[in-house]
């Protein structure tokens, strides 16, 4: 019987998508072990959440694209009032409120949640006015983007709202929105952003990330610190690295965040250009992939989820490896299914989860 319900769950598993991320989160538990200075207790934490979000995956998997779409409207106003509840009695960490504690589960982060829940209510809307819409529906989801994008920003965690915004954004272009509407934005967003800069309404710690991108020796004794160090340490990682569990940079103490944001450093040390290759192949089988599923997809909800969903990975292996590269300004963003954590490792491998459910009954739609 255990072995008919494991065939009938596994029959609506995407095989290569499947192997793909499980074969990066083992390798990022080989990665965190050494990270964590060869500490079991956090790479057992690490394999424990990833074996709950893998069995969360093969769930979503099994359910199809149309039952996914209602919890777009459900999840999306849980998610607001999470964020509203962080607002009002978050726990502070390091100067920022954005984590609830959630009796008899522990900590969550809100706006992990928004990741999925707002590229969800944006498809069901857009599917929901399929052959209908015009510029009062982009309206709309415009507006369902800036709620979250604000309550994220305020707490304040720039580099998520960022990426709340960006995720709302690709299901807009996905859609169809109107490139002049998007360079016209994209015009206004660089005058926000000078005209936050001239007033003060940015945070010191985030005009310091930004003159440290621009010129990272400016101060790296102190705020130029972490982009410096991970400079360093994958610069000396050479063409082959230092091997496995023999990077000085690491076990040493130099590398800040070293098993969260700034884990690709790690690894790039200790396995060298080879290893980072070998990283990159693995995120561009994983992106193609997933175009691949969103191209094909059989319904308009199942087109712009899971086209979202593959920019998403996109942006997060992009931005995290720029940024840890001195590419990018530097920002609080994972990994992909490698830096450690629980509440950004759920919501990547819910999308995968997604993925697989439009893949696979596109197939039983086709039939």
């Amino acid at each position: 019987m255990m072995q008919r319900l494991w065939a009938r769950l596994t029959d609506r598993l995407d095989p290569f998508l499947f192997a793909i991320v499980t074969a990066i989160a083992a390798l990022g538990l080989l990665v965190l072990f050494s990270a964590a200075n060869e500490t079991m207790s956090r790479v057992v934490s690490q394999s424990q959440k990833v074996i709950i979000a893998v069995g969360i995956m093969i769930a979503i998997a099994n359910l199809s694209p149309q039952f996914i779409a209602r919890f777009g409207v459900p999840l999306y106003v849980a998610g607001i009032v999470l964020l509203l509840g962080v607002a009002v009695g978050g726990e502070v960490v390091k100067g920022a409120r954005r984590w609830l504690k959630i009796p008899g589960i522990g900590n969550i982060q809100p706006s992990e949640i928004m990741k999925i829940a707002l590229p969800l209510i944006l498809a069901w809307y857009f599917e929901r006015h399929e052959g209908s819409m015009n510029w009062k529906n982009f309206a709309v989801a415009a507006l369902l983007v800036a709620v979250p994008f604000l309550l994220v920003y305020r707490q304040p965690d720039l580099g998520t709202a960022l990426l709340i915004g960006a995720s709302g954004f690709f299901v807009l272009y996905l859609a169809g929105l109107d490139w002049r509407i998007i360079f016209g934005g994209a015009i206004l967003a660089g005058l926000a952003f000078w005209g936050a800069w001239e007033f003060n309404l940015l945070h010191d710690y985030q005009k310091e990330r930004v003159l440290n991108f621009l010129n990272p020796q400016q101060d790296a004794q102190d705020a130029g610190w972490h982009t410096a160090q991970a400079a360093i340490a994958i610069g000396s990682g050479g063409i082959l690295g230092k091997g496995w569990l023999n990077g000085t940079q690491t076990h040493l103490e130099f590398l800040p965040e070293k098993h969260t944001d700034f884990i690709f450093a790690v690894y790039g040390e200790e396995f060298g250009l080879v290893g980072g290759a070998l990283l990159l192949v693995l995120y561009l089988l994983l992106i193609g992939r997933c175009f691949l599923i969103a191209a094909n997809a059989s319904t308009l909800f199942g087109r712009l989820i899971a086209g979202s969903m593959t920019l998403m990975f996109f942006t997060y292996a992009f931005v995290n490896m720029g940024m840890v590269s001195g590419l990018l300004p530097v920002v609080g963003v994972p990994l992909p299914f490698i830096s450690f954590g629980g509440t950004a490792l759920m919501t990547l491998f819910i999308a995968a989860g997604i993925l697989m459910s439009v893949a696979t009954h596109r197939k039983l739609v086709n039939s």
